[in-house]
């Protein structure tokens, strides 16, 4: 399993580390197909405090990379919906590949 972590505007955290590595160890023990992934912590100026706090996570997999952005009003809250984002597109093309078979 390897994860790379990328900060836009916001200092490295090792806890937003620690805790997107638990969510995308649970991810990767669901899909043994996952290669790699890469997570982009990014703060934007935004007019409510609810968004603002942007964690975009990009599965390399076999085929097309899988890709999910959300924004929070936390990057714990940001990483946790990106990573349900991922394991919804991951099942949907797991059904759609034993489709195909």
């Amino acid at each position: 399993m390897n994860i790379n972590f990328e900060y836009d505007g916001v200092k490295a955290s090792e806890r937003l580390e620690i805790f997107a590595g638990k969510k995308l160890t649970k991810l990767f023990d669901k899909h043994d197909n996952i290669i790699r992934a890469d997570v982009f912590f990014k703060k934007e100026n935004t007019s409510t405090p609810d968004t603002g706090l942007i964690c975009n996570i990009k599965l390399s997999i076999p085929g097309p990379v899988l890709f999910a952005e959300s924004s929070n009003g936390s990057f714990e809250a940001s990483i946790a919906s990106s990573v349900d984002e991922l394991d919804r597109q991951l099942k949907k093309r797991k059904d759609k590949m034993s489709r195909v078979k």
